[in-house]
């Protein structure tokens, strides 16, 4: 049976004590693009003992949710414990970086401030404001090992191999038979394949994450050092990373304090990224100077809380925004551009994902189910609803059943209220949306081919690129996807280099 958390927690220091030498450590573990996929979840096929052993010794927690579906946006959310777009830090790839509005400070500055040692031991942040470099945001780039003696450590590292290329697990490779599919995603071998390529890297990361945790208790650190385990956001697949539906948003969240935090629980409250801010403040003792729209993982206020949000807005040059809300059982999702095609041109994806030339020819064969085939429409319906009791993967859209009228009527209330009290949600422009900007067909047989052609004459960072669809002919994606089958069948010691799939490159001398 699940329970909720029982939380032991010592009382808050007092103004003189903030700066005790006992405050616990902070080791906030992140890996990129991947779902709960882990087998302490239940995924089939896969096996993660480091991460499996975390979760054995504390908090797992089964509905976790990310602001927002693409790195950028959901990292600057997570730096600060402010939803992306209230710090204007929600367009993906944003070129014109402000400072953080409002008084708001990062985390780690927060942190600096209190006498803790901040230290960032991987490359990336991936701020979409200002301070975004990584010698601005903490005190070191390189070890915890460097702090004074006794003093406390805000530490923070990325595992990115989740983020596709991927690579093969030859200890431990993955047969196809043994994995499960979405219902939404064709069952063909080259799906399969892929899906087990992604959880064979996600081993690889297990066993680096296990050597981080082993380091903590070798130097003797595990027992005073409040541990973080989350994906960015979800899974890196066509229906995840950039978009709203869980398979975008739900991450896995695992948290081990010993001693203040019973081992073994399983949690099922509604908790967002953001509420990790809250959480390790409080534990450090740290008053913010504007309070969070993260909560205390331990408070009243997660306890009792009946929806999370999040959103998704430009993709580099792919236009397109989206709101959600979601309770235990429902999920709705705004569609504020639903002129545009869910699967419009992406650089990244078209040159990234395997498995989009797979969906994409067996859709224009005529070759997919409904449900898998409603995701490369030309176009979305305005309003998505989704009763995820019986429609966990969300493919059922009830939105115009009068069955679920009142549940859409609340949901929109409440989303709207979320949009113009919290984030004051700017919404879409005339510009953004670019329409009347380009001819009304693509001219070519490849959407990626006539933007590379056409860079000096378009204003593709104002108007996004066309949202032209397909994006490519049916030819062409049966080229692409003779392509990628070799690399997706390789073998597991395999040093085969990626394919380059034409049209895929950004152009660099873009219209300013």
């Amino acid at each position: 049976m699940i329970q909720r958390t029982l939380f032991l927690f010592l009382t808050l220091c007092t103004v003189g004590s903030a700066f005790a030498d006992d405050r616990p450590n902070i080791l906030w573990i992140t890996i990129e693009d991947w779902s709960p996929d882990l087998s302490c979840y239940g995924t089939k096929g896969i096996h993660t003992p480091h991460v499996d052993q975390l979760a054995s010794e504390g908090i797992r927690y089964e509905r976790a949710f990310t602001t927002s579906p693409v790195c950028s946006t959901s990292r600057s959310a997570m730096m600060t414990g402010f939803h992306q777009n209230y710090i204007g830090a929600h367009q993906h790839r944003t070129d014109n970086k402000k400072p953080l509005p409002y008084g708001i400070r990062p985390i780690p500055h927060l942190f600096a401030d209190a006498g803790y040692y901040t230290v960032l031991m991987s490359w990336k942040t991936d701020c979409n404001f200002l301070p975004d470099q990584r010698q601005d945001l903490f005190m070191d780039l390189k070890d915890w090992k460097n702090r004074e003696p006794g003093q406390p450590f805000f530490a923070r590292i990325t595992f990115g191999g989740t983020h596709r290329k991927w690579a093969r697990d030859p200890q431990r490779p993955i047969d196809i038979k043994d994995v499960e599919l979405p219902p939404y995603y064709p069952d063909t071998p080259f799906m399969r394949r892929d899906w087990a390529n992604g959880l064979e890297q996600m081993q690889l990361v297990d066993r680096e994450v296990g050597a981080i945790l082993k380091r903590l208790d070798d130097e003797g650190l595990a027992d005073n050092t409040i541990v973080f385990f989350i994906g960015d956001h979800g899974r890196c697949h066509i229906r995840g990373k950039q978009f709203l539906y869980d398979e975008g948003t739900r991450i896995p969240m695992i948290m081990r304090w010993p001693g203040k935090v019973a081992a073994g629980q399983v949690n099922d409250d509604l908790v967002m990224s953001i509420d990790i801010c809250a959480t390790i403040l409080e534990a450090a003792g740290i008053a913010a100077p504007v309070p969070l729209h993260g909560k205390s993982l331990f408070s009243q206020d997660v306890k009792q809380r009946k929806y999370t949000f999040a959103a998704r807005d430009k993709m580099d040059d792919t236009h397109d925004a989206m709101r959600s809300i979601r309770s235990r059982d429902y999920k709705l999702i705004l569609n504020l551009m639903p002129e545009r095609a869910y699967c419009q041109f992406s650089f990244y994806k078209e040159g990234a994902y395997p498995p989009l030339a797979e969906l994409n020819v067996l859709n224009l064969q005529g070759k997919l189910t409904p449900e898998q085939a409603a995701f490369m429409a030309s176009s979305k319906p305005p309003i998505e609803l989704f009763d995820l009791r019986s429609d966990p993967h969300e493919v059922h859209n009830v939105a115009d059943d009068p069955k679920y009228a009142s549940v859409k009527a609340e949901l929109l209330e409440e989303l709207n209220r979320w949009r113009e009290e919290v984030i004051h949600d700017a919404g879409v422009s005339d510009a953004f949306r670019g329409e009347g900007v380009f001819p009304e067909t693509c001219p070519t047989a490849t959407v990626g081919e006539w933007v590379q052609q056409n860079a000096d004459k378009y204003d593709f960072k104002t108007a996004g690129v066309p949202g032209w669809y397909p994006t490519r002919t049916l030819k062409e994606w049966q080229k692409v996807r003779d392509m990628w089958e070799p690399w997706v069948f390789r073998e597991p010691d395999s040093n085969m280099k990626r394919p380059v799939i034409p049209f895929t490159k950004k152009p660099q001398n873009r219209k300013p």
